[in-house]
């Protein structure tokens, strides 16, 4: 199987991300009132899918093959010949079908959106400072949004929701399940990354300058934080060590606590990965050099123009969110500089993971990897990154990523290729669960074509 873009593709791609979502941000009274469903009912017998194609990911692909699920989770996989069918499942016949893990997001604002132009409906980012890591996406995560039932229905089931880079330290970010009962079912990982934003839009310049509104003030702000919240966590260690050594009659008083510090100080110590994100060459420098200084975790973000320094990137083993793949390139750049990033990645060994970098077109993900196939990216890598790569990168491999026994039942069937913008994806089930294959739009669309 191979993903092919014609020119007729290719124009209909960029048609689709050019078309504002007019559906997504308008309500006439003939709509319906009903929202669309979050979650199907829990399944009460094993469902088997049958006869399908099976893309497992993790051990390529299975032809008239079998996969059973039951507890939200996949219990059975393989060819039809060699899995019992267990005489109680729900058999769903999906020959001619292609079944294939639910998609991972790895970067997206789901949740903390609604309607670009209504401030209200929008929940992004604090804008009153530029080092915000206390600020939690958990707190602002709206569960009933009307774009997550449109990013599901294209086979996405997982995604990292992260606060936008107003600034350059804007908060923590989640790891949600686009299904769910409430809120608190769908944020599986809560505040487990942090985003370190370090491009032209982090820097004041909006009609007087502010600090900073250069690329080594942002760099200054940076080291002095980190070098803060160091000295804060000395201080802390040196109070728990009098605390314990003093008698009861003469305990210490407990330095100040600081949000800001105690949210820093996982990160600081390498337990959480920092997603550095940049775009051009020299913030991408700069930003490294501040990683290494600091002993950080690091997961690369966007590298959107960093072609001639791919071999540094490699190097250093840091694996990478490729951005928005759709970026016209620079002057003197080839044309296809940003198009064929991702196979470039591939041919250094560099594991990466695609990201929509959206939210009201996240659902466009699958063919993000599609269109880097068409400029020499390997099918079967494009498809590693939005499933496997995506969940070993965040740490969620041993739950997701692939068609696997005692992996969480996210599962998808279509009627082809899942990177093909002409494939239809018929059937989603999130945690075994066959989810609704409704939405805002196709309610409207209903609504609108029973005129």
């Amino acid at each position: 199987m191979r993903a092919t873009l014609t020119l007729s593709k290719t124009i209909a791609t960029v048609v689709l991300f050019a078309l504002p979502l007019a559906a997504q941000q308008s309500k006439p009274a003939a709509a319906p009132a009903k929202p669309a469903a979050a979650q199907a009912p829990a399944a009460s017998q094993p469902i088997a899918l049958r006869g399908g194609k099976l893309i497992t990911v993790s051990k390529g692909v299975i032809e008239n093959g079998v996969l059973v699920m039951d507890g939200g989770k996949i219990t059975a996989v393989g060819p039809a010949a060699s899995v019992t069918i267990p005489r109680n499942a729900r058999v769903i016949d999906v020959k001619g079908m292609t079944v294939y893990p639910g998609l991972i997001d790895s970067r997206t604002q789901l949740g903390l959106t609604e309607i670009g132009a209504v401030d209200m409906s929008n929940d992004l980012a604090e804008p009153s400072d530029q080092i915000m890591p206390h600020m939690l996406v958990e707190d602002a995560f709206h569960a009933e949004t009307e774009l997550i039932p449109v990013t599901r229905m294209n086979g996405i089931t997982n995604a990292v929701v992260t606060p936008s880079a107003r600034n350059t330290l804007p908060g923590q970010m989640s790891f949600i399940q686009l299904a769910g009962k409430d809120r608190d079912e769908m944020l599986l990982l809560r505040s487990f990354a942090m985003p370190l934003n370090f491009t032209g839009a982090q820097r004041r310049r909006d009609g007087t300058p502010r600090y900073p509104s250069t690329r080594m003030g942002m760099a200054t702000q940076l080291r002095q934080t980190f070098f803060d919240a160091q000295d804060y966590a000395n201080k802390w260690a040196e109070y728990e060590k009098k605390n314990a050594e003093a008698k009861d009659d003469k305990k210490p008083s407990p330095p100040k606590r600081d949000l800001r510090y105690d949210a820093l100080l996982p990160y600081l110590q390498g337990k959480k990965p920092v997603v550095l994100t940049a775009a051009e060459p020299s913030d991408i420098k700069v930003a490294m050099q501040l990683a290494r200084e600091f002993k950080l975790k690091v997961i690369l973000g966007e590298i959107t123009y960093a072609h001639k320094m791919l071999d540094e990137i490699a190097a250093s083993k840091f694996p990478v969110i490729v951005g928005e793949i759709y970026s016209a390139p620079r002057s003197g750049e080839r044309y296809d500089s940003v198009y064929s990033l991702p196979a470039e990645l591939h041919k250094r060994g560099v594991k990466f993971a695609f990201a929509s970098y959206d939210s009201h077109n996240a659902r466009n993900l699958p063919y993000e990897a599609g269109y880097a196939v068409a400029f020499g990216l390997p099918w079967e890598e494009a498809m590693k990154a939005v499933t496997l790569n995506a969940a070993e990168i965040w740490g969620v491999a041993d739950q997701f990523g692939s068609l696997d026994v005692g992996k969480t039942a996210n599962v998808v069937v279509a009627n082809g290729d899942p990177l093909e913008l002409k494939t239809d994806v018929k059937q989603v089930f999130i945690n075994g669960r066959e989810v609704p294959m409704t939405s805002r739009q196709t309610q409207l669309r209903d609504a609108y074509q029973a005129r």
